[in-house]
């Protein structure tokens, strides 16, 4: 699948949405991926997740951070054949808990919904490293970051979008609504149900 496919794929599941969007990083920004059209289709997450594991020659475990890339780190794993495991954050700090261990030397590849600051890719990433294991990169549906983020990245899709502070933000300056669609940020109005084509 090549990053024009991707996008068209994603557009038409009503993912990629244009406004004024808080992340969960707490900038605001004019494009928000809603990964949840794409993961709500076992059909197409596994679609996409071949072709994510396709670009590795093999790997032994997938590693996710909680809670959103789950679902897309297990399918990943399941057409790499390998382990699906997950971080979670942990008083403030994402840890292996559950039970699941990376073994030195695993070939361990994080899986990632979407990179905007790259910051939990990078924790999960740095605590596979301190395992001991072989961290092939970080796999994302999509890269909307706007800079070097410490650690090797493919994604299906690289997505150009503005983000700002709070204080920097032009669209809150016009006094533009702010949507929060993101699972931490639950205070803002809920965004439109999306009735497009599937």
């Amino acid at each position: 699948m090549n990053p024009e496919e991707a996008r068209e794929l994603l557009e038409r599941l009503g993912a990629l949405q244009e406004g004024h969007f808080l992340l969960s990083s707490g900038r605001h920004s004019d494009r928000y991926v809603e990964k949840a059209r794409v993961l709500e289709r076992p059909d197409v997450t596994m679609a996409l997740a071949r072709e994510m594991a396709s670009w590795y020659a093999r790997v032994d475990v997938v590693v996710s951070p909680a809670v959103a890339a789950i679902p897309l780190g297990f399918a990943v794993a399941v057409a790499a054949g390998a382990r699906s495991v997950f971080a979670e954050r942990e008083e403030g700090t994402m840890r292996l808990r559950r039970g699941f261990r990376l073994i030195p030397g695993d070939r361990t590849l994080v899986v990632e919904d979407v990179v905007t600051t790259g910051g939990s890719a990078r924790e999960v990433h740095d605590l596979a490293a301190r395992t001991g294991a072989e961290v092939l990169g970080v796999a994302a549906l999509v890269d909307r970051s706007s800079g070097a983020v410490g650690f090797s990245l493919r994604s299906l899709l690289q997505l150009e979008a503005s983000t700002w502070t709070p204080q920097e933000c032009p669209r809150c300056r016009q006094g533009e609504p702010i949507l929060s669609p993101g699972s931490r940020h639950v205070s803002a109005a809920p965004l439109e149900s999306f009735t497009g084509p599937t």
